[in-house]
C-alpha cells in the first residue's frame, strides 16, 4: 500500500512537471518580445561605464533584477487572487512612466544645454580615472536600469501570470519562479557578453601566431572590436524606442476602444504603440514641467 501511494505520487509530481514545463515554455513565447525590449534597454543603460566596472555593474542591475522579481512573482500572484482589477491599472503606471523617461531621454538629447554637456563629460572623464568613486558615480546608471528592469519585469510577470491564470496555485507559483529566474539570467547574460565584446576582440586580436586559424581568429577580434561602438549605439537607440513600444503597447491594451481600433490595423499595430507612446510620454514630461514651474514659483 505505501509504495502504491509513493508511485502514485511521484506520477503525480511528474505530471505537474510536465504541465510547469509546456505551460513555462508558453510563457516563455509570450514573453520575448518584452524580453528583447529588456535586453536592448539594460544594455544601452550600462553604456559609458570604464571597462573594469562593466561587469560589476551588470552583476548590480542583475542583482536588482533579481530583487525586483521577489516583489512582483508574490505581489502578482496577492493581486491576482484578491484584487484582479487592480492588474491593468498598475500596468497602465508603469507603461506612462516607460514614456515618461524615453520621451525625457530624447528631449534632452535635443535640447541639451552647455551645463548639462559639462556635467555628462565632467561624468565620463571621473568614470574613466581609476581613483575617482566609481560606485558613487554609477550609482545613477543603476538605479535607473533597476527602475527601468522592474517595470518590464512587471509586464514579464503579468504575462506570464495570464498564461497560467486558470492553473492551481503551485503550478503558478513554479511557472512565475520559473520564468523570473530564466529570463533574468539570460537577459543579464547576454548584457554582460555584449559590454564585453570588445574586450573579447581584443583578446582574440592579440594571440599568438601565424597560421591561417589565428590570423582569421584576429581578424574575427578586429571585426568584433569595430563593430562594438555601432552597436552600442544601436542599442541606444533600440533601447529609447522599445521604452515607447512597450510603454504605448501597455497603455493601448488597458484602454479597450483604443485598443480595438489598433487592432483593426494590426499590420500597423507596432506603429501605432509607438506613436501612442511618443504621445503619452510628451503628456508626461509635459505635465512634469508645468508642476515644476509652480514649484519653483512657489
Amino acid at each position: 500500500m505505501a509504495g502504491s501511494s509513493l508511485l502514485a505520487l511521484l506520477d503525480d509530481i511528474t505530471t505537474m512537471l510536465d504541465d510547469v514545463s509546456v505551460m513555462s515554455q508558453l510563457a516563455a513565447k509570450k514573453t520575448a518580445g518584452v524580453l528583447g525590449d529588456d535586453l536592448a534597454l539594460n544594455a544601452q543603460q550600462v553604456t559609458g561605464i570604464a571597462a573594469n566596472r562593466e561587469l560589476p555593474v551588470v552583476w548590480a542591475v542583475a542583482r536588482g533584477s533579481f530583487i525586483n522579481k521577489l516583489i512582483l512573482v508574490p505581489a502578482a500572484l496577492l493581486i491576482s487572487a484578491f484584487l484582479p482589477w487592480l492588474i491593468t491599472p498598475l500596468l497602465m503606471l508603469g507603461g506612462a512612466f516607460l514614456c515618461f523617461e524615453g520621451f525625457e531621454k530624447v528631449w534632452h538629447k535635443l535640447h541639451h544645454n552647455a551645463k548639462e554637456d559639462a556635467h555628462a563629460q565632467a561624468l565620463h572623464v571621473a568614470m574613466q580615472q581609476p581613483q575617482a568613486d566609481l560606485v558613487a558615480l554609477e550609482q545613477e546608471k543603476i538605479k535607473g536600469a533597476v527602475r527601468t528592469d522592474f517595470i518590464l519585469s512587471a509586464e514579464i510577470i503579468v504575462i506570464a501570470l495570464g498564461v497560467v491564470a486558470d492553473a492551481a496555485l503551485t503550478q503558478r507559483i513554479l511557472v512565475l519562479s520559473l520564468i523570473a529566474v530564466v529570463m533574468t539570467i539570460g537577459v543579464y547574460g547576454l548584457v554582460a557578453l555584449i559590454v564585453k565584446m570588445d574586450d573579447i576582440g581584443l583578446w582574440l586580436m592579440q594571440r599568438p601566431g601565424t597560421h591561417l586559424p589565428s590570423q582569421a581568429t584576429r581578424k574575427l577580434g578586429w571585426g568584433m572590436v569595430q563593430i562594438v561602438p555601432h552597436l552600442m549605439r544601436l542599442l541606444s537607440v533600440l533601447g529609447t524606442a522599445a521604452m515607447f513600444l512597450v510603454g504605448g503597447g501597455i497603455i493601448v491594451h488597458g484602454i479597450h476602444p483604443l485598443h480595438a481600433l489598433v487592432e483593426q490595423f494590426s499590420q500597423w499595430s507596432w506603429l501605432m504603440n509607438a506613436a501612442v507612446g511618443v504621445l503619452a510620454g510628451a503628456l508626461c514630461v509635459g505635465l512634469m514641467h508645468i508642476v515644476k514651474l509652480i514649484v519653483d514659483r512657489d
